[in-house]
């Protein structure tokens, strides 16, 4: 009887897993989808205090630096490089395994601590020793407020990683609604009258954001305990070459930076975005001896804007990666079990990141109406016109970073942190470039483009080189086939939402609604966004239907609660 092939393990063993993924792939975008909807009443709320002036480009900015190494910690990179070694320990040594967390956890709090320290100190000498504008000095000021946050992201991101090698994931994929309940409920007082002043509230909500990093450590401390016993830390052991602690220990650390700039591509280039954006505020209006093409408001547009896109990111694209990586990781010495995997995670991740990129293409301008330009005109006309420029420039990567988050992982299982680092570094070049190249025609737009394009490169070159050095073919004929048909359901959604785009004016006058629905007004804008979303979500998933699509049954598919599926997941509990 001739061996299963690597598209075709054996039944049993991928339904098994699949279900399991199914039911943490649920609960991971369900409950990261109420932090993001959370996340973006937070963005609302802070974009009607702050608006697209100087004052909203400062905060975001002084955003931006904790916001990055929470997404590289808290939504991968240092993640990436622990759980691998971490699950193999938990599988074949538990008590080794909780050495390792003990270790990791007291070396990343002493690290970031003084990393922050040192951040701290160099800011508070720029401010007080160097000459600075009024505007910059209100950035450096909030940064110096936020900061702090640091170790307490990277501290949750290592917690995060144990409970779902544990499979717990419903509490790491919820912490993040505490960090948006906070600065809402920070900026609510500024709406209330208790803070007077737009740049009270400002360092009002930063208070917020950073008490709330250190509640979401204190969660997860709680969620492990029991789970896991902490001890103090033997620096004795750890430098004993002979130490299965410390060579653990070592093997992690030595992951970490490939790991940072191999799955942080996305955060290095926003956060090269942000610099670049940035540059009239704190560099002055010349670059490179010419006139800026960018302005005060440029960092504020193109940083809001960055929320949407990274909506269904962060809810679906991420929580396939998050939910796959302990099976990667699991069967990384099992090549067809590793090779179903990472197919069906991303035939999973296309599924839903496809329609995401088409659906933002074609309802961008109702969307940035309907979120940034309601009631007290949160942005201007033309910040409106812009965002929606930025937003078209975003769009056609989010299938890209989708995809990127799934392969980066697979690299990782098999432990391979160098050949993403390389790709990424790569791609980070590509986008720098790209980025001054392209603000001189597009404005702030072409910091979107640019990133984007090197996304783009990214998941084809990660692809390209998987058969070489991992093994395995990441896209067969089966999955190329997959894709089509996937495809083919995104272009019926958008035939359907162009139809309604097409017909709503004539139905609205027919209905003689042209005065309460003029094109101008917030009810009309969000109206039409959720008609949209609703006819194209409707047909995508009638369209899944008739074309067979396995992937829609795949999200839906409950996991088993016994068996002995090959993968190792039977029985698996999601929290």
């Amino acid at each position: 009887m001739p061996a299963p092939s690597a598209d075709h393990a054996p039944a049993n063993s991928a339904e098994h897993a699949t279900g399991a993924l199914a039911a943490a792939v649920r609960v991971v975008s369900g409950l990261t989808l109420l932090s993001r909807f959370a996340g973006l009443a937070r963005d609302v709320i802070t974009a009607r205090i702050f608006g697209d002036s100087l004052l909203g480009s400062a905060f975001r900015a002084a955003y931006a630096l904790p916001n990055l190494f929470r997404r590289l910690f808290g939504e991968g990179a240092l993640s990436a490089a622990f759980i691998p070694q971490y699950a193999l320990l938990r599988r074949d040594d538990p008590d080794r395994a909780q050495l390792l967390a003990n270790a990791i956890v007291a070396l990343l709090t002493l690290t970031t601590s003084a990393l922050t320290g040192l951040i701290m100190l160099g800011l508070l000498v720029r401010l007080w020793l160097f000459p600075i504008t009024e505007d910059a000095a209100i950035s450096v000021k909030l940064i110096l407020l936020m900061i702090p946050m640091m170790p307490a992201v990277c501290i949750a991101a290592i917690l995060a990683g144990v409970l779902q090698t544990q499979n717990k994931f419903a509490i790491p994929a919820a912490a993040p609604i505490l960090l948006n309940l906070f600065q809402i409920a920070a900026g609510v007082l500024y709406f209330l009258a208790v803070i007077e002043s737009k740049t009270s509230a400002a360092y009002v909500i930063g208070l917020a954001a950073l008490l709330a990093s250190w509640a979401t450590v204190a969660w997860s401390l709680h969620a492990l305990k029991g789970q896991v016993a902490w001890h103090r830390l033997s620096w004795r052991e750890l430098r004993d070459p002979a130490s299965a602690t410390g060579e653990s220990v070592r093997k992690v650390l030595s992951r970490f930076l490939p790991v940072v700039l191999g799955l942080g591509t996305l955060q290095l280039n926003t956060m090269l975005d942000t610099v670049i954006a940035m540059w009239p505020v704190w560099i002055g209006p010349t670059m490179f001896g010419r006139p800026t093409p960018l302005d005060e408001s440029s960092n504020a547009i193109i940083s809001y804007t960055q929320t949407l896109y990274q909506f269904p990111l962060g809810v679906f694209g991420i929580a396939v990666a998050t939910a796959i990586f302990p099976l990667l990781s699991s069967t990384s010495d099992r090549t067809t079990e590793f090779a179903e995997h990472l197919r069906r995670g991303l035939r999973l991740s296309f599924f839903i990141a496809l329609p995401a990129t088409v659906g933002l293409i074609l309802v961008r301008h109702d969307l940035i109406a309907a979120v940034f330009g309601g009631g007290s005109k949160t942005f201007t006309n033309e910040g409106l016109a812009r965002a929606a420029a930025v937003l078209m420039g975003f769009a056609p990567g989010v299938w890209a970073y989708s995809l990127n988050h799934v392969m980066t992982r697979a690299y990782y299982a098999k432990g391979d942190t160098k050949t993403p680092m390389r790709v990424a570094i790569a791609c980070v070049l590509i986008n720098l470039t790209l980025n001054l190249t392209l603000i001189w025609r597009f404005k702030e737009a072409g910091l979107a483009w640019a990133t984007a394009t090197s996304a783009t490169v990214q998941v084809l070159s990660l692809i390209l080189l998987a058969p070489r050095l991992l093994g395995v073919r990441p896209i067969t004929q089966d999955t190329l086939l997959a894709f089509a048909k996937i495809a083919v359901a995104a272009g019926c959604m958008a035939g359907a939402v162009l139809a309604l785009q097409h017909f709503a004016p004539r139905l609205i006058a027919a209905m003689n609604l042209t005065q309460t629905l003029s094109p101008d007004r917030w009810l009309t804008w969000t109206l039409r966004l959720a008609g949209c979303v609703l006819v194209g979500a409707g047909t995508y998933a009638v369209a899944a239907v008739l074309l067979r699509l396995p992937e829609l049954r795949w999200l839906t598919q409950r996991a088993p609660r016994g068996g002995s599926g090959g993968s190792g997941v039977s029985g698996m509990s999601f929290d």
